[in-house]
């Protein structure tokens, strides 16, 4: 069973809310990728006449907005133009939009801050996308944003005491031995592996999958990426505040708690990420662009 790692709740000063400006400016980014795509490999005139009377997308790792919000209005947008420019502005479908995350996830603001006049009926998914969430073949337009780098679990191997590679005083893998990286990222494919399977029966035939995710140029070790080396230094920051003996008497943490935590996050090289939908051979990739932002990551997005 997947474990839950939602995103910080409400619309307070330290919320997903107001700290996800990144993953807006990847959102932006990609709207023309997303027009463009919709344009030249959607089949919107076999998908009308289908047996479906509206057009059914779904958002994985939603979080609580309004990111969410900006990424469906661009789909929706580009799905009507599509239309239009067909010839079809009579036969515009209705939208029915599922907006997915975590079980913990804060659903409550999220449909607080929906737009009042959003034009498409919405729905809350609770559940992990590593796995089934709706019906088969029930899905035209699939979409996830910089949620798909969160692991369904942290690598057992990794805190067991007697394992090679047990993490012992790091919180991550950079820098970390060779047998915590492969953990990483065995347990990232599995992931991968799993919902890609569950996406393929979901999907209708000549829908649409559009997965944006943070990834490294190839040939950057993971050392080198600056996000990864800041989880390393926080990982070192709390081994610090461990053996300092005065931190440790009150109680704040112990060397103890920071091997038991590992961050459940791993950053595919924008290869690795390639090589695994191709195994998985449930989908076609039809395009891939890739972005650099502020941040240092390689935003890759593989239709």
């Amino acid at each position: 069973m997947a474990e839950s790692y939602p995103m910080k709740g409400g619309d307070a000063d330290y919320s997903y809310y107001k700290n996800s400006f990144f993953q807006r400016e990847a959102i932006n980014t990609a709207k023309r990728l997303i027009d463009e795509t919709i344009a030249h490999n959607l089949n919107i005139k076999d998908l009308l006449f289908g047996s479906s009377s509206s057009f059914n997308i779904a958002d994985l790792g939603c979080s609580v907005g309004p990111n969410t919000f900006i990424c469906i209005g661009n789909i929706i947008e580009a799905v009507k133009y599509k239309c239009q420019s067909q010839g079809l502005a009579s036969r515009i479908p209705e939208f029915q939009v599922f907006f997915n995350d975590h079980v913990l996830n804060d659903f409550n603001t999220l449909f607080r801050s929906l737009p009042p006049e959003s034009g498409y009926f919405a729905a809350g998914v609770p559940g992990s996308f590593h796995g089934r969430l709706f019906p088969r073949s029930s899905l035209h337009f699939i979409h996830t944003s910089t949620a798909l780098h969160w692991l369904s679990q942290v690598p057992e191997e990794i805190l067991e005491k007697n394992s090679p590679a047990w993490n012992k005083g790091r919180i991550f893998y950079t820098n970390a031995s060779a047998e915590v990286c492969k953990a990483y990222a065995t347990q990232f494919a599995k992931d991968m592996e799993i919902f890609l399977d569950a996406r393929a029966k979901e999907l209708v035939v000549g829908g649409i999958v559009v997965i944006m995710v943070p990834t490294i140029p190839d040939g950057i070790s993971h050392s080198c990426e600056s996000c990864n080396v800041l989880f390393d230094l926080l990982g070192s920051i709390l081994m610090d505040m461990a053996k300092k003996g005065s931190l440790r008497t009150h109680g704040l943490v112990s060397e103890a708690q920071v091997d038991s935590f590992n961050l459940p996050m791993y950053i595919p090289h924008a290869k690795e990420m390639i090589e695994l939908v191709e195994r998985n051979r449930c989908f076609n990739i039809e395009r891939i662009e890739s972005y650099k932002f502020l941040s240092g990551f390689d935003t890759d997005k593989a239709l």
